[in-house]
């Protein structure tokens, strides 16, 4: 019998493209909605922009990180093998249920609430829907996009580069408009109150949020023609662009809206495409920003149920989540459970009245307790497999996969310092996960 070597990434990138796709992997409906969350933690505009020019070089800082380990060691399952590489098939399996359980389900839910936020701004459901209207829309998106992805269709999947374009364009409409404001003379309004003193630990909480995907985007050091230093300029340049436009629209909400205008918004870019276009330049904007929604969650619901369908697979093949149908191409069990944890967190976030906050710290915790661990692998694995190839190697080791790691643990105690109901229902799933694993291997003993 004649054994193949498993297929491995090609390199076929050059750094503009791969620049591009990075772009492409962070920016999404999240800058719409975060903005408003950092000017309630922050007391003055200069330190609004600092937030979001220190989100872009930690996480380039991190992305270098996650280059060296996608570099060394080329895998489709990206943080997942490299933390299973580390540390063991344990941590693994919990990082899996971490995805389903909190960060894939919870950005469901989180982009149902921009979704729902966004629309409920524009359009008065109040007399139908009540105090409900962003959680009922944000339920109804997902019970639709989960209807189309149990049919088998495939909308959205393969344009994330398009979806990229949407976005900036829609961040372009928002400096346009903060432009016209100016030449019409017009002064910022002033709806809101400013936060009292900075709280810098919650501002760099919803700025992370919004940079999130710098990690997938670090995989590509795997296809990089260049690969010692390609990757180095495709994450310069993607993450320079994109800190570029979020301080574009940030300085466009200031500068139209006021700091406590901007503080006090539901849906930012739709106040200031109103005052600045009436109201066909909101519904315009109305419609990128939802459209971008439905487009991400469509793409999670497509990749995240496969990645849960896998775990399940190698961990316990009798599970109803191990199951494949063929005959509409889909992992049809997980699917119905992932969207059906995504509709719980929707209703845990409609009971809070936290709804998009909320979400944030349900993901958060666990979010950055992974980072933290992921930019300690890399430290584990030098040591661990020294005359591993390298293409790519962090500089100033050790000393940048410490600083990411301290920021990223920094970054956990801050979504926990004042814990919410979200937090806590974070980390009570993941020790449901942690539960899980010792029954699966109780069984399997």
């Amino acid at each position: 019998m004649i054994h193949t070597a498993p297929a491995q990434p090609e390199r076929r990138l050059g750094a503009r493209h791969a620049a591009a796709l990075c772009v492409g992997m962070i920016v999404g409906a999240g800058i719409f909605k975060t903005s408003p969350m950092v000017a309630q933690a922050l007391p003055e505009a200069w330190q609004l922009y600092l937030a979001w020019v220190l989100g872009g070089l930690l996480s380039f800082v991190g992305a270098l990180c996650f280059a060296e380990l996608a570099a060394a060691f080329p895998d489709a399952g990206g943080d997942y093998h490299f933390l299973r590489r580390a540390y063991g098939q344990r941590l693994g399996f919990l990082f899996a249920w971490s995805r389903f359980a909190v960060i894939h389900t919870g950005s469901m839910a989180l982009l149902g609430f921009v979704f729902g936020d966004y629309i409920a701004q524009a359009v008065d459901l109040t007399p139908w829907l009540g105090t409900h209207a962003s959680a009922l829309l944000a339920a109804g998106l997902i019970v639709a996009l989960t209807g189309l992805n149990l049919l088998g269709v495939r909308v959205g999947l393969g344009t994330q580069l398009g979806l990229a374009a949407l976005v900036l364009a829609g961040l372009l409409m928002v400096g346009l408009g903060a432009g016209a404001q100016h030449l019409a003379g017009q002064p910022a309004a002033t709806l809101g109150s400013a936060a009292p003193q900075a709280d810098w630990g919650t501002a760099m909480v919803f700025v992370f949020l919004a940079y999130g995907g710098w990690s997938d985007a670090a995989t590509l050091s795997a296809e990089m023609r260049d690969g010692r230093r390609g990757i180095v300029r495709a994450l310069l340049l993607g993450l320079g662009l994109v800190t570029a436009f979020y301080l574009l629209a940030n300085w466009a909400y200031v500068r139209v809206l006021g700091l406590p205008g901007l503080a006090g918004s539901e849906a930012p870019a739709g106040a200031l495409m109103r005052l600045a276009f009436c109201r066909g330049g909101e519904l315009l904007m109305v419609g990128v920003v939802t459209l971008t929604a439905v487009s991400v969650i469509n793409a999670i619901l497509i990749a995240g149920p496969r990645t849960t369908y896998a775990a399940a697979r190698d961990r316990a093949a009798q599970w109803r989540l191990a199951r494949w149908n063929a005959r509409r191409g889909t992992p049809s069990a997980a699917v119905l459970a992932t969207s059906t944890v995504a509709l719980l967190l929707v209703g845990l976030g409609d009971l809070t009245r936290g709804g998009f906050a909320t979400m944030v710290d349900y993901l958060s915790p666990v979010y950055w307790g992974f980072l933290t661990l992921s930019g300690g692998a890399l430290i584990v694995l030098r040591r661990r497999e020294p005359d591993a190839p390298r293409p790519f190697r962090v500089p100033l080791y050790p000393w940048l996969p410490l600083l990411f790691s301290a920021c990223s643990g920094w970054l956990l105690w801050a979504s926990l310092v004042y814990v919410k109901t979200g937090a806590v229902a974070g980390v009570a799933v993941l020790a449901a996960g942690a539960l899980l694993l010792m029954l699966v291997e109780r069984r399997s003993g």
